[in-house]
């Protein structure tokens, strides 16, 4: 494992409106130097990968359990592919035999001449074939031109051979909209029926503010074919005061039942439900999961029923719209991580609890990257939950605690009397 430095740490972390001085915490918080982030002594974990050149990023982390048990972490090094038509990234990959306590790497998992977005991991059940869905920019097929530089095909590739060599890549063309482009990084899902449901979004940002729609891809044959839902480009779901709703994750609940938990910049997390194997949908509402202009980050607990959504618990600017990194206060609010537990179908949500905060110091080029601690991937293992962070877009953390201790982080309240004392 290979010695990396610490990063220079800020003096004070605010954690639900509560300042914290880093020399003088108080009993219950501990900072992990190491890591760079403040939290409780019931989350460890380690780096995976940092990048030494500043200027050079990490983006989203993926990780799954391959069929022969291994940890598989893909995540793009580079720039984001929506900032040139030139190749910018390099999809990387990191892996693991022993439950995430020692990881080789890097090599690259799929050596092609364009750029990525993210790996969306996805085992169907009763195989041992992996899937790489994500955003295909592949040259040709994607512009930057007339503010559409995020939209490009949808596809994936497969692995039979554990996620060691993949397959070549094959687009997603709808029936209802053949020449479909969009974004997609959120995880998919599978129903029980075999249905396949992968959220996609459109943006267009010559719309002043930005202009998104939400869309689900959906398969009744393994791939072969799709449909785009709720209905053909335009028409996909929206939050109508802000023009916009993005970055949908679509998750089986079981008995034909689905959520799509999706990001909006109205100040929550929203959602949608199907009871009829995602072929139609509820209208858009707001969860109570207070979150800022972020995805959304919400997996499987226990069962299919019972839920886990991480989220920022912070919200800063209600006149928001647009998608500006360079806005410090939206941006400042994804640098604490929260968790809420649903046992009732994503409907109701359990009294948030402290996971982490960023603890560095501000010295990145932007307020994108100095806060960053979004995009989380997670998945249970023997009662262990492993959670995977692009933290500042600068390194790659494996953290995990056991399930047996979610009710060992602290809610606000219980912060609030830890620093009072």
């Amino acid at each position: 494992m290979k010695y990396y430095e610490e990063l220079p740490l800020a003096k004070v972390v605010e954690i639900g409106g509560m300042h914290i001085l880093l020399d003088s915490l108080p009993s219950g918080l501990i900072l992990r130097n190491d890591l760079g982030i403040l939290t409780t002594d019931t989350l460890d974990g380690k780096i995976v990968n940092r990048v030494e050149n500043p200027s050079v990023k990490v983006l989203e982390t993926r990780a799954t359990v391959t069929p022969n048990g291994d940890y598989l972490l893909i995540f793009p090094e580079g720039e984001h592919y929506g900032s040139s038509e030139k190749k910018v990234n390099t999809m990387l990959a990191y892996r693991s035999k022993d439950k995430g306590k020692t990881w080789v790497g890097p090599t690259i998992a799929f050596n092609i001449d364009y750029n990525q977005h993210g790996f969306i991991p996805f085992i169907p059940r009763g195989t041992k074939k992996i899937y790489a869905f994500g955003t295909q920019p592949i040259q040709g097929k994607y512009t930057r031109d007339n503010g559409l530089h995020e939209n490009a095909p949808i596809g994936y590739r497969y692995s039979d051979d554990d996620g060691h060599t993949w397959s070549e890549v094959k687009l997603i063309e709808p029936f209802n909209d053949p020449s479909f482009t969009g974004m997609s990084v959120m995880r998919m899902c599978e129903t029980e029926n075999g249905t396949w449901l992968i959220g996609a979004h459109e943006s267009d940002f010559s719309y002043r503010p930005l202009m998104t729609r939400q869309y689900l891809l959906r398969s009744v044959d393994k791939g072969e074919t799709w449909e785009v839902l709720p209905a053909k480009r335009h028409g996909g779901w929206y939050v109508p005061v802000y023009n916009r709703m993005d970055e949908g994750r679509p998750i089986n609940l079981g008995k034909g039942r689905v959520l799509l938990m999706v990001r909006t910049p109205e100040g929550h997390l929203w959602s949608l439900w199907s009871y009829d194997d995602g072929k139609t949908w509820t209208d858009p509402k707001p969860t109570q999961l207070i979150h800022p202009d972020a995805p959304p980050m919400v997996f499987h607990l226990y069962n299919e029923e019972v839920l886990i959504a991480f989220h920022h618990n912070r919200f800063s600017d209600s006149h928001y719209s647009g998608l500006s990194g360079g806005k410090e206060e939206i941006m400042r609010d994804r640098s604490e991580v929260w968790f809420s537990i649903s046992t009732d179908l994503g409907e109701t949500w359990s009294e948030p609890r402290f996971l982490f905060a960023n603890a560095l110091y501000p010295n990145l080029d932007n307020p994108w990257r100095n806060y960053q601690c979004s995009y989380i991937d997670m998945f249970v293992d023997e009662e262990v939950i492993n959670l995977f962070v692009p933290h500042r877009w600068q390194q790659v953390l494996h953290l995990n605690f056991k399930v047996s201790e979610l009710l060992n982080f602290p809610t606000k309240n219980k912060l609030r009397r830890i620093l009072e004392l």
